[in-house]
């Protein structure tokens, strides 16, 4: 893990001031002083005067809005970094589209010993079907190439990557699914020089600190990114300004000395995408019962016994857990395996150890009920509805328009307890965290929407609080100083329910705005990320 910025310099003291401070500490503040990597006083601009000639460096703000930094509680930097630096095909609005991208980016990287590629997304074109194997072949010159959909829970390759993995030279002309996508990614990613995976890495962070991101959560594992992959990351976090790196590494532990090699790692846990299933786009997500457009119920890689035993463990080396569940039926696996670890053990060590599930998109009154019983933290995707909610989108396709209105239940969820983290599971969904705070408050099923203040804390305070630390993600005296300034439009106060909207922004109530984020509206400009008081983005000419 990587916890601090990296030039260990002691940060100047920094005086803001002539702005708006979101702070708890004082809704009305104008003025912040960090000192030694810490929020040191937050308050008025007539306080600030006493603190002026006892600073280094006072930043006037000119009417800008100061919030702490976000937190992205579900990245995978390395696919992100590539995504941004190479084939992309989230843009691409068919077929054809997609595989004259293809031809393009073979062509212009003759040297690469393995093409990768990021993005298709069949059930968005006309032609309703992935490229075929032949047509990749054809587009590539007969070069390697691996290529994910946009889940990364299935792949197409080309015959010549096909036949560098053991054991799959035979396979069918379909989507790489489970055991046989995951052989398939180790062999394409091996193929990374370190360089190439480094500066894919440094792209990645780099371009989470331009959007306002303090820290992020990497969700790596031996399914997904491999061990060098992990370490490297790290490594690089400590040693370069950026974002703060907390590492996961989904492998599952059956005792002491799983958990001493997973901590030697640089985890902080045990969690992330251990995954219980797979995906909804690509069929693998498990359920209860059939698809809408499938005869199958999808895929169940762990069932409650094995969630079991893996959450017993960690909570005795006292390791964080957590699972990747998205269908119902997984949620309820990973349910009844924390429910019966937390017999074994005792309900609050279960509860101390903050364990965590990642997506978990198909909730019910009764497992929104039990996590909040055992204290699971939901580390959740808005953008993910955004993408794909809807009456005509894919989860309607999947499971029916009647099921698909149940995804994502943030407003069950807040008001059951439950901790909200939020993410963006990149390259899956963009780094994107006003966009991912606004999918949350503008969801596009009415019952499930939450305020813009609600999913703000989730995406700041939230994501500190998923790793263990309550006293960050804010910004008040003795905080860490990981905060952004932002140039914005007026700001409001957000809610689904507008009795509590005009309340809200009564003086009396004290609460701070926070930009409009009604969709059609211009989103909030970063114009400098402080990670622990060092900058680590700042706008050009600002």
């Amino acid at each position: 893990m990587s916890e601090s910025p990296a030039n260990q310099d002691v940060p100047r003291t920094v005086l803001l001031r002539g702005g708006t401070v979101h702070s708890p500490a004082d809704p009305f503040a104008t003025a912040m002083v960090v000192e030694r990597g810490q929020v040191a006083w937050v308050g008025s601009e007539g306080a600030a005067d006493a603190f002026a000639d006892g600073v280094d460096e006072v930043v006037r703000l000119d009417g800008a809005l100061v919030t702490p930094a976000f937190t992205d509680a579900h990245v995978h930097t390395t696919a992100t970094g590539l995504a941004l630096t190479g084939l992309d095909l989230t843009r691409a609005r068919t077929l054809a589209e997609a595989l004259d991208l293809v031809r393009g980016h073979a062509a212009a990287h003759p040297g690469d010993r393995v093409l990768l590629g990021h993005g298709w997304d069949a059930a968005r074109w006309p032609e309703q079907r992935p490229p075929s194997r032949a047509e990749l072949d054809e587009a590539t010159g007969g070069r390697p190439l691996y290529l994910t959909r946009v889940d990364v829970h299935s792949a197409v390759v080309t015959s010549a990557l096909l036949a560098l993995v053991p054991g799959l030279a035979g396979h069918p002309d379909a989507p790489l699914t489970g055991a046989d996508h995951h052989a398939a990614r180790r062999t394409a990613h091996g193929a990374l020089t370190p360089g190439q995976r480094t500066e894919a890495q440094r792209a990645a962070l780099r371009h989470a600190a331009s959007l306002g991101i303090g820290s992020v959560h990497e969700c790596a594992g031996p399914d997904i990114s491999g061990e060098d992959d992990f370490a490297g990351l790290l490594a690089l976090a400590a040693g370069e300004p950026g974002p703060r790196v907390f590492g996961y590494w989904a492998e599952q532990v059956a005792g002491p000395r799983d958990a001493a090699r997973i901590r030697a790692l640089g985890a902080i846990g045990a969690a992330g995408d251990l995954f219980v299933d797979g995906a909804l786009g690509s069929h693998t997500a498990c359920l209860h019962t059939p698809y809408a457009d499938a005869d199958h119920t999808g895929t169940a890689y762990l069932d409650a016994r094995a969630v079991a035993d893996h959450v017993a463990a960690c909570t005795e080396a006292g390791l964080q857990a957590g699972f990747h569940a998205i269908g119902d039926a997984a949620v309820t696996h990973v349910v009844e395996g924390v429910r019966e670890a937390a017999r074994k053990l005792g309900l609050d060590r279960v509860r101390a150890s903050r364990h965590r599930v990642e997506h978990a998109e198909m909730l019910n009154p009764e497992t929104i009920g039990a996590f909040a019983e055992l204290g699971l933290t939901a580390s959740v995707q808005p953008a993910f509805d955004a993408a794909w909610g809807g009456e005509d989108g894919m989860y309607a396709r999947r499971l029916g328009p009647e099921r698909a209105r149940t995804l994502n239940p943030y407003a069950a969820l807040l008001r059951a307890g439950v901790p909200l983290a939020l993410g963006s599971d990149s390259p899956v969904t963009p780094l994107d965290p006003w966009g991912t705070v606004r999918a949350a408050a503008f969801h596009r099923t009415l019952e499930h929407r939450v305020s813009v203040r609600a999913a703000f804390t989730a995406h700041t305070r939230g994501g500190w609080r998923a790793v263990g630390r309550d006293d960050a993600g804010t910004l008040v005296p003795g905080a860490p100083a990981d905060y952004v300034v932002w140039r914005t439009g007026e700001l409001v106060v957000q809610a689904p329910d507008e009795r509590v909207a005009r309340w809200s922004t009564d003086p009396r109530s004290g609460t701070p705005g926070l930009p409009d984020l009604t969709p059609g509206t211009d989103l909030p400009e970063v114009l400098r990320t402080v990670v622990g008081g060092h900058t680590v983005f700042a706008r050009p000419n600002e």
